[in-house]
């Protein structure tokens, strides 16, 4: 499984219908509006790299109000409960 980050660029107008047309498109895990450059973040988790090209390079750009867009590669996943495990190793 691998995890893309897509930084998105969207009309100012259609940012809730394309947040929801984002949601539509198989292996769009999560979608955040965000300030800054961008104005919405894709989470994609995916099975292959061939999915990978087929979500952003195939289906996200049909999707209408998208002007640019820029794809991060997850290498590793942190979180707080994954360093909470971490330290509970042979707690008992």
């Amino acid at each position: 499984m691998l995890t893309a980050l897509v930084l998105i660029n969207v009309q100012r107008s259609a940012i809730n219908e394309t947040a929801q047309a984002l949601l539509a498109v198989p292996g769009v895990a999560e979608v955040y509006s965000v300030t800054g450059e961008y104005d919405l973040v894709a989470i994609l988790r995916l099975a292959n790299y061939e999915e990978l090209a087929d979500v952003v390079t195939g289906r996200m750009v049909a999707i209408e109000g998208i002007t640019r867009t820029q794809t991060l590669m997850a290498f590793k996943a942190y979180s707080r409960e994954d360093l909470e495990q971490a330290w509970d190793i042979g707690v008992e």
